[in-house]
């Protein structure tokens, strides 16, 4: 009996080391490059099958997201020919366990290789803010990247207009969602841009959909249980992935990098291309 249980202990011992191995080694450097379609009601038939790159948390220095990790993604981004890249914020890191600092006109070189009709356009997160926002914007712009801050931008795709309306982060800045959108023709399609997802409650319904990051799907979970850790007001409801509420959508990307711990396990990091379509109509 006491053999056993030695057995049992070692066995299990075992295990968790190879979770931990998983959690910390392996996942975090899995980015996943997956194919979402969204049918969305208020979507043009005009602008059927658009792809829309979505790319979020980036925090160049992590582990895993080395400089030439994060250039080989650009090229696999660009392979994919999305019609527009959008980029969700956070491309700096502070303090992550294993990582070290980039600066950010080096990240902001490496995006600017990004290529879609559509253009590259971008948000600041929270982590840019706590560093130096205005730094991080001019280094990105300099690429040729748009950046938004309670600004929208017209985009016209093979003769069809839409917008991509770009909200200031939630935790460091001060979003205007009404004033953002004030601008922009009604019945004209809308992409709402913002690093955090806990705006989508105020988010109205002439939003197409709503693209968010931050929450990194809270970077651990086990399932069939939620993230027990997620940085949202709304715990695990925002996140990750395609939200419908009252007819709205949202979608939250979990992100490229990671931030406090270098580490994920049931939630690999991923770059999403949205395809996105109108709802068919009712028979």
């Amino acid at each position: 009996m006491r053999g056993w249980r030695r057995r049992l202990a070692l066995g299990a011992a075992i295990a968790g080391l190879a979770l931990v191995g998983w959690g910390f080694l392996v996942e975090p450097g899995l980015i996943r490059m997956r194919t979402v379609p969204i049918a969305l009601p208020s979507w043009p038939s005009s602008l059927d099958g658009l792809r829309v790159a979505v790319m979020g948390d980036v925090h160049t220095g992590s582990p895993h997201i080395s400089v030439d990790r994060l250039r080989a993604l650009v090229a696999e981004v660009n392979g994919a020919s999305p019609d527009v890249v959008v980029l969700l914020g956070d491309y700096v890191i502070h303090g992550v366990l294993g990582g070290r600092f980039v600066e950010p006109e080096i990240t902001a070189e490496v995006l600017g290789e990004l290529r879609a009709p559509g253009g590259i356009v971008a948000v600041l997160g929270n982590h840019d803010w706590w560093y130096d926002g205005t730094r991080v914007r001019k280094a990105l712009e300099a690429r040729g990247i748009v950046v938004l801050e309670n600004e929208a931008h017209r985009i016209v795709h093979e003769g069809s207009v839409f917008w991509l309306a770009g909200l200031a982060d939630l935790w460091t800045r001060q979003p205007d969602i009404d004033g953002t959108l004030r601008d922009i023709p009604p019945g004209d399609p809308v992409l709402l841009l913002t690093h955090s997802p806990d705006v989508f409650p105020d988010v109205p319904s002439r939003v197409a959909v709503t693209l968010a990051a931050h929450t990194h799907g809270g970077q651990v979970r086990l399932p069939p249980f939620p993230a027990p850790v997620v940085p949202s007001r709304y715990a695990s409801r925002y996140a990750g992935g395609h939200v419908i509420e009252g007819g709205r959508h949202l979608f939250v990307t979990t992100g490229v990098g990671t931030s406090i711990m270098p580490v994920r396990f049931g939630v690999p990091p991923e770059v999403a291309i949205l395809t996105l379509h109108p709802v068919p109509p009712a028979r």
